[in-house]
């Protein structure tokens, strides 16, 4: 049985297929059927607007094989929407540099407390950090400073910036950080007593960081407060860290001192 297509115009008085091109702003068309020629001003669902030399105004259907393109039949269709093109901005709230490699490591170098204190900086810096070849390095302690400093040796082109918690005036913290007295070395710190606190307690749903009395472990308290595991505080740290997607979630105390030393360790260091 034969089949049949259920056009039966002949083959020969079939219009031939036109190709359809985007109604961008600008492009200078003319209506097939009025001869109207000028330029695409707006592209609406289902309508063009064109403007003629004189800056005449007409709005014409899009319909097929409507319009002449360079003497040629087209049919003119809407653009493909574009989202506009905004910086991305890492988590620290610096405008990200796509596709930028890690800079050779600077021989200057930022050093914390501890691992976790690397962890958010890595985590909310890191990017800024090896863009610009900072290492981050942490002192199990900061009783270790002197030692580290004098061994470390700063100079001009290897700068050292130490963050230290609990920096407060008249706290053993403070008479460390006092000690360090090379211009090629800044001692910066926050007012926490560990950088947990550093984390404001909006992000991890709490009121606030409770009181811990002198003379507990302050981690092991706090755990005991919030009703938090305290039998392994090392996963109560990765939770909260998760918590933490940008700057936004750490308070101003911790991010103005980071800042200053990135800029300390990046500020005089030779152009590679």
């Amino acid at each position: 049985m034969r089949q049949y297509s259920p056009d039966l115009t002949p083959p020969w008085k079939r219009p031939k297929p036109v190709a359809e091109v985007p109604a961008e702003p600008g492009l200078v068309v003319e209506e097939a059927g009025t001869g109207f020629c000028g330029a695409v001003i707006r592209c609406e669902a289902g309508t063009v607007t064109l403007e003629d030399r004189f800056g005449k105004h007409r709005v014409f259907p899009l319909e097929p094989r409507g319009f002449l393109l360079e003497g040629r039949p087209v049919t003119l269709v809407r653009p493909a929407p574009t989202a506009p093109v905004r910086p991305s901005r890492t988590a620290s709230g610096s405008v990200a540099v796509p596709g930028a490699r890690a800079r050779v490591a600077r021989a200057g170098r930022i050093y914390v407390e501890g691992r976790h204190d690397a962890e958010l900086v890595e985590k909310v810096w890191g990017d800024d950090l090896r863009i610009e070849g900072v290492v981050v390095e942490y002192l199990e302690g900061v009783d270790d400073l002197p030692a580290i400093v004098e061994s470390f040796a700063p100079g001009p082109d290897a700068r050292l910036g130490v963050l230290v918690d609990h920096l407060v005036p008249g706290s053993k913290e403070w008479r460390i950080a006092e000690s360090v007295t090379s211009e090629h070395a800044l001692v910066v710190g926050h007012p926490y007593i560990d950088i947990w606190e550093a984390v404001k307690p909006s992000s991890l749903g709490i009121p606030a960081w409770p009181s811990v009395p002198r003379g507990q472990d302050w981690k092991t308290g706090v755990c005991r407060a919030l009703g938090w595991p305290s039998e392994n505080t090392g996963a109560v740290w990765q939770a909260i860290l998760k918590r933490v997607r940008s700057y936004k979630d750490l308070e101003p105390e911790l991010l103005g001192r980071v800042e200053e030393l990135i800029d300390f360790v990046t500020g005089s260091a030779p152009a590679e």
